[in-house]
């Protein structure tokens, strides 16, 4: 008998992977949590139904939303990560010697445990001293900061269930209030391909415009998500995402990756003409 793990991604589109075995299965507080390994991309996670990574490609996803506004900062110190109880925007934020404290707000304490023991390779750095770990809601956790963060990472869900607050106009504008005079926020921005992700995309877009001075979008390509063209957003008060990028500032950090790169941090941030056009209808 085969096992399947099948995600709707419309309609009329499914995606699946063949699963060797499952490793875990659990509900809590908040949603349903199971752990699968497969052949093709090794040992991965999904929240009620839904892939949030793969031990294959979750380096892409976690270099570019986390070196991204990393590296066009010139000097991040205080971190703020809103969601990725996964671990791995946490481990790549503690390659950089330069930061100093890295907060992570989870919704979903359960999800830091699985993840600990069922992929280890993302969720390994949580015992480094500089991280502090709150289990509460974002949303209200960031209502009580003001001016004490150089970078916020939102590295949310989709845009419904225990994530649906962290796509809402209040939400960026609590984050530009929380970032300092130079801040920047990155947030994960949807797929821009299919109809009803693109309107969700649309929509997050339009807040952060009508929130931050500088608002820009990149992409990534991610197999294992919808469509596999993937978008993240940048918002700063001050520096633009490639005119005040210095490439060559962050290759002499010696940071090892296997997606980002200088070259691609430029790149990422030419986009399709359709998805232009989807942004401007906002804009």
């Amino acid at each position: 008998m085969e096992l399947w793990f099948t995600e709707r991604h419309t309609p009329n589109v499914k995606f699946s992977i063949k699963v060797d075995h499952q490793l875990y299965s659990g509900n809590s507080e908040f949603q349903r949590i199971d752990v699968f390994d497969s052949k093709e991309f090794g040992r991965f996670l999904t929240l009620d139904g839904y892939m949030m990574l793969t031990e294959k490609d979750e380096f892409i996803y976690h270099e570019m939303i986390t070196h991204v506004p990393m590296s066009v900062h010139p000097a991040p110190k205080n971190i703020l990560v809103i969601g990725a109880g996964d671990g791995g925007v946490v481990r790549e934020l503690t390659r950089y010697p330069s930061v100093e404290s890295i907060d992570l707000v989870e919704i979903d304490e359960l999800v830091v445990e699985v993840c600990k023991k069922y992929l280890p390779t993302t969720a390994c750095r949580f015992d480094d001293p500089r991280v502090n770990v709150f289990y509460e809601d974002g949303v209200k956790f960031i209502r009580r900061c003001n001016d004490q963060y150089d970078v916020i990472i939102v590295d949310s869900t989709d845009p419904f269930g225990p994530g649906e607050g962290l796509f809402t106009k209040e939400f960026y504008g609590s984050c530009f209030k929380a970032l300092r005079d130079d801040g920047i926020m990155v947030n994960q921005h949807e797929s821009p391909f299919y109809d009803e992700d693109a309107a969700a995309m649309q929509r997050s877009h339009k807040r952060i415009v009508e929130s931050f001075p500088i608002s820009k979008v990149y992409q990534a390509h991610i197999p294992t998500y919808p469509s596999g063209h993937w978008l993240f957003g940048f918002a700063s008060k001050k520096y633009h995402p490639t005119n005040d990028y210095n490439g060559t500032k962050w290759s002499m950090l010696g940071i090892k990756t296997r997606y980002y790169n200088p070259r691609l941090h430029t790149g990422a941030f030419a986009l399709p003409c359709y998805v232009e056009e989807l942004l401007r209808d906002v804009e």
